[in-house]
């Protein structure tokens, strides 16, 4: 056994590590396992059927692959997997469940999940995401790039999140969030725009400042979103816009439908002009 691996640890003979891995005391590295180079995985924590880049770091007590808390898998289960890319950090008591309806649920790179928050089954999770401490994500939810969820948010199951999306912590969100949204409450309702978000990546004024306005014709005009939609797509919009209004017209369409903004004394309010 190699030197970076614990002798208390177990691992299942199917199990690929890559030299380089640090395994610690009584972690448990179960069936059809891969971990790539310089990963590190903690005391107590437990993988199976997970196949991870490289660098993730899996703190002690997490649960990573582990099977879906869905009764209809545990009546009929089925040969899934969990798929990570690289350098994420899962803390302590993190369960991040393998695929119960689909082949997998699948996690990009450079996410930071906080203490005991909980991916579910079948999500797809993109780059870049943060899970605050005690986050709830159900089953099939997809959440996009660089979104952050504030701590002990709740989520329903086949919700959709977009890029670059804020969650006020406590919210309870069942409806879909378009990308560069901030919401916030029980239920979770529309608080304006990420823009400090957008701004610390990067995006241009200009670009924030497109987003700003298609953001009040969709929602502060007194449109109906479907005539706003239409009205903005028939303009020729950048592509932040064009993205924000390709998501919204499929949550139009979809299992949950779109979030809208609270109502007047609510909470809503109007966006303070884009600064960079």
């Amino acid at each position: 056994m190699s030197e970076n691996i614990h002798p208390t640890a177990v691992l299942h003979p199917s199990a690929k590590v890559h030299p380089t891995v640090k395994i610690g005391p009584y972690a448990v590295i179960g069936e059809d396992v891969e971990i790539g180079a310089n990963s590190t995985i903690g005391a107590h924590a437990i993988l199976e059927f997970v196949r991870m880049g490289e660098g993730n770091v899996i703190h002690p007590h997490a649960c990573v692959g582990t099977p879906p808390q869905d009764l209809k898998y545990a009546a009929n289960p089925t040969r899934t997997h969990l798929v990570m890319g690289d350098r994420n950090t899962a803390r302590e008591c993190v369960t991040l469940n393998r695929g119960a309806h689909t082949p997998e649920t699948r996690i990009g790179s450079n996410c930071l999940f906080m203490a005991c928050s909980h991916v579910a089954h079948d999500c797809r999770i993109g780059n870049g995401v943060i899970l605050v401490n005690s986050v709830g994500i159900a089953g099939h939810v997809e959440v996009g790039d660089n979104t952050v969820i504030g701590g002990i948010v709740g989520i329903h199951q086949f919700v959709r999140v977009g890029r670059f999306c804020m969650l006020g912590g406590g919210s309870m969100l069942g409806k879909d969030v378009p990308s560069f949204g901030m919401v916030q409450g029980d239920r979770a309702t529309l608080r304006g725009l990420n823009l400090l978000g957008m701004r610390r990546a990067g995006f241009s004024r200009e670009a924030m400042q497109s987003v700003k306005d298609a953001y009040k014709t969709l929602f502060l005009s007194g449109k109906r979103v479907g005539d706003a939609l239409a009205e903005l797509q028939a303009g020729g919009p950048g592509p932040e816009v064009s993205e924000m209004l390709a998501f919204i017209e499929v949550a139009l369409k979809g299992k949950r439908g779109l979030v809208r903004p609270a109502p007047i004394g609510g909470g809503a309010r109007e966006e303070e002009e884009v600064t960079i």
